[in-house]
């Protein structure tokens, strides 16, 4: 256990994917600006991406076993209490070890272990710790679900995701936490930079194609078969096909390139260089491209629970997007409606405006203050402990 107990300790819960990861280390960032003494701790499993993307960000990462839900009755069900059970063990070691104060979870496989092990669970010893909950999805996994009626507060990116509270009350609204850099971002005073950065013209439309970390199969087909009819628009395009897959597009126009890359590592300058977007609408790219004002066309995933569609009818109705599925996402399409989309200037400027009015820029600094809160008088009360012995 740590001796520096003058300092609050924070715990972030959110492995697995990126969706889970980023709102959980946009967070931590927002605790760090606001309290810069403040001990933070995320919690993660070795099969995530968080075992790159958290010790990049600069925080401390403890591996425990995930716990996988399974959907359906298998074998894996099974074993499901056994696995909890080692999990929470492993967790509760974790937190002990660094004196935690507060947990925040964001769902995933490390989420429900967390949940438990700050409550007590299956292990029914020591203090319970305060758990601030945030759901991001338009439609909740079952980890949060349970971890709701544990919680001290229970936070929501959209109303209706059906998280609720130990009063069975509806989460309180905030948005979704996005990262300083894209809080803060201009995306006009940046433009010029990030056209030249992309080797793209200073002048006409400029269409971001991106799949997520992996790309997109269906997204490259459709935009990469529509080049041509792009180019004759004069609508050039930064297209992030994704690492493991390859993009053979023949140059129709050298006025308005077809720039294709396998990942964007600034992101930051591809949505300032854009002036819409095609991608898929899980929740934190819905939160990030809405936050910064770009008109999107959102391919929602096929499979799934249908949350991603979920997610991005907030900014159609706002007039910020429009959606269309992954099977109508075809060459036909992009020619016959991305491509006006991109030639009408005033319909451009107004999605934008519709897109930033849904965007939520001050979630993360709103969920660092209410997890700073609770942290604080869970400090003070085991202080008091300490000082009565």
């Amino acid at each position: 256990m740590s001796g520096n107990k003058s300092a609050l300790s924070v715990v972030v819960a959110g492995g697995g994917t990126a969706g889970h990861i980023e709102p959980a280390l946009a967070v931590a960032d927002a605790v760090r600006a606001a309290q810069p003494d403040t001990r933070i701790t995320a919690l993660g499993t070795a099969r995530g991406l968080e075992t790159t993307l958290v010790p990049a960000r600069g925080y401390t990462l403890e591996l425990i076993p995930p716990v996988p839900l399974p959907r359906k009755p298998t074998m894996d069900l099974v074993k499901l209490p056994t696995r909890i059970l080692a999990s929470v063990r492993k967790t509760r070691e974790v937190l002990d070890s660094v004196d935690a104060d507060v947990i925040v979870g964001f769902g995933g496989y490390v989420a429900l272990p967390a949940y438990l092990a700050a409550r007590g669970g299956v292990l029914r010893r020591r203090r319970k710790i305060p758990i601030v909950i945030h759901e991001a999805n338009a439609s909740a996994g079952i980890a949060n679900k349970i971890g709701a009626r544990l919680a001290t507060r229970v936070l929501a990116a959209v109303p209706g995701s059906g998280v609720k509270n130990r009063g069975d009350q509806d989460a309180e609204i905030v948005g979704i936490p996005v990262r300083a850099s894209i809080a803060n971002f201009d995306r006009a005073g940046l433009r010029s930079q990030a056209r030249e950065y992309f080797g793209l013209p200073q002048d006409g439309p400029v269409l971001l194609v991106f799949g997520g970390s992996q790309g997109a199969k269906s997204l490259n087909d459709a935009v990469s078969g529509a080049a041509q009819e792009l180019a004759k628009a004069g609508i050039s395009v930064l297209h992030a096909h994704g690492p493991k897959n390859s993009l053979e597009v023949t140059q129709y126009s050298e006025t308005a390139p077809y720039v294709a890359v396998p990942y964007l590592s600034r992101m930051d300058l591809a949505y300032a260089a854009a002036d819409a977007t095609i991608c898929r609408s899980g929740a934190m790219t819905v939160a990030e491209v809405s936050a910064v004002g770009l008109p999107a066309v959102y391919v929602p995933l096929p499979h799934g629970n249908g949350e991603q569609e979920l997610n991005a009818k907030p900014v159609v109705t706002a007039g910020g997007a429009i959606i269309v599925s992954d099977n109508e996402l075809t060459p036909t399409f992009v020619a016959g409606t991305v491509v006006p989309m991109l030639s009408d200037s005033a319909r451009l400027d107004k999605m934008s405006s519709g897109a930033a009015n849904v965007g939520h820029r001050t979630a993360a600094t709103e969920i660092a203050r209410i997890v700073l809160d609770i942290a604080a008088k869970e400090n003070a009360v085991q202080e008091n402990a300490r000082g009565n012995r």
